[in-house]
């Protein structure tokens, strides 16, 4: 199962420019830079297309009477509704960004909770938030396509753009380059602070969620029709196209990459998850969960309980991958031996999962308002942590995993201490 080295697929297209993608080594952060600026960028005119909007579902799996524990070190107070994202500047990891259903945003220091400032303008939800690779600027984009970003230190606006429903967003790893997905299909992509803009489009139907590759010049994408594109970000054409029986079934809900970019994962509403070769564009294999208990009969007027892969990753310092469920499984997959490793059980429905990047831990958050660390290697929980009313909605961990910063639909974000000695 050893996968090719992903530029050299290139080939196949015959392009001239080709020997500037061969590399015998692994390109440093200025070749990236570089090469990012060499993009033929085209300003398009953006169309707002006719899309259903999202509806969250409040209070979904929030359970009554839940408990007053407090585990969390500091409490962000200021949104007023859910709080749908939070990320962590990458360069100091000291500035969290939330934002919510309150149509949001704040940039705010995670030793105190105080504020830095907020990213004002925004008129529907703000889904997506996030810090360039340098925490120089910060991006904040809304449910109804109005993305903007930041300069952190002159805390003020430097760009804003208007694109259709957005479905995800996404810095570049290496570059002042911002990649947001849409849903009329369109795969967008901008230089900032210039804004010059290029897009790539997919099939017509959203294109629900997308990662650039640890390369910097490809991007994997996922559409709600269930197929899965690899994009080359420099040349603007689709590498590699996964539908029909070797897409899935059901709309993609999440993508990921291990750490050197040659396996991708992807997992949909179909309950399957795929490990695909980067380079080739194959499917590797398909990891399917079965039911685990036999559910009830089902009650006239009762819905039957779904399920779905909801967030997947992989381990740095393994070669495990793991793949958390609605249904609340976390599932640990052995990438030597593609098989089932663990089945760790929520009581409910886990939202998303992160690994620690150097060791075998992935955290999880779930519907009932807990964090739990979990030992990939034995399958059992490390530990938990509670603070929340609600469920949680998303969360990121510092480099050194010493805290985890969550937000929920209980209006709060929370900073857990999770650092323990024996780690």
């Amino acid at each position: 199962m050893e996968p090719g080295e992903g530029p050299g697929t290139l080939d196949l297209h015959g392009d001239e420019e080709i020997i500037e993608v061969v590399e015998l080594g692994p390109p440093g952060p200025d070749d990236l830079a570089e090469e990012m600026e060499d993009v033929d960028f085209e300003d398009e005119g953006a169309e707002e297309p006719d899309a259903e909007a999202w509806e969250s579902e409040d209070d979904e799996g929030v359970e009554d009477g839940m408990e007053a524990q407090d585990d969390s070190e500091v409490t962000f107070s200021l949104h007023s509704a859910s709080v749908f994202c939070v990320s962590l500047d990458p360069k100091t990891n000291t500035l969290a960004v939330t934002g919510g259903e309150d149509d949001k945003a704040f940039v705010w220091r995670v030793s105190d909770g105080e504020l830095l400032f907020e990213c004002s303008g925004h008129k529907d939800s703000v889904t997506c938030a996030g810090f360039s690779h340098d925490s120089v600027f910060v991006a904040t984009g809304d449910m109804s396509g109005l993305i903007k970003v930041w300069r952190v230190d002159a805390k003020e606006e430097v760009w804003s753009f208007e694109v259709g429903d957005l479905e995800w967003m996404e810095w570049h790893p290496q570059a002042h380059v911002l990649l947001a997905g849409t849903a009329d299909g369109n795969t967008w992509m901008w230089k900032i602070p210039s804004g010059d803009c290029k897009t790539f489009q997919g099939p017509a139907c959203p294109a629900t969620c997308g990662r650039i590759l640890p390369d910097g010049k490809r991007a994997v994408v996922g559409y709600e029709d269930g197929t899965m594109r690899i994009w080359d970000l420099k040349h603007g054409t689709s590498l590699h196209v996964l539908k029909g029986q070797d897409g899935h079934q059901d709309p993609l809900t999440c993508v990921a990459s291990n750490q050197d970019g040659s396996l991708i994962m992807t997992g949909s509403v179909d309950c399957h998850a795929k490990l695909v070769n980067s380079a080739t564009g194959k499917v590797v294999c398909v990891f399917k969960m079965e039911s685990v208990t036999p559910k009830a009969p089902i009650s006239e007027g009762e819905e039957a309980e779904s399920n779905s892969v909801e967030s997947l990753g992989f381990c740095n310092v393994m070669p495990l991958a793991a793949v958390g469920y609605l249904d609340g499984t976390l599932a640990i997959y052995d990438l030597s031996t593609q098989s089932l490793r663990h089945k760790c059980q929520h009581e409910s429905g886990i939202v998303q999962l992160l690994w620690e990047e150097s060791s075998a831990v992935v955290y999880t958050c779930s519907l009932d308002g807990a964090v739990r660390l979990w030992d990939a290697r034995s399958g059992k929980m490390i530990s938990e942590y509670r603070g929340h009313s609600a469920e949680i909605l998303d969360f990121a961990v510092n480099k050194d995993a010493s805290i985890v910063v969550t937000t929920s639909g209980d209006h709060q974000a929370k900073v857990f201490c999770v650092q323990r000695p024996d780690r």
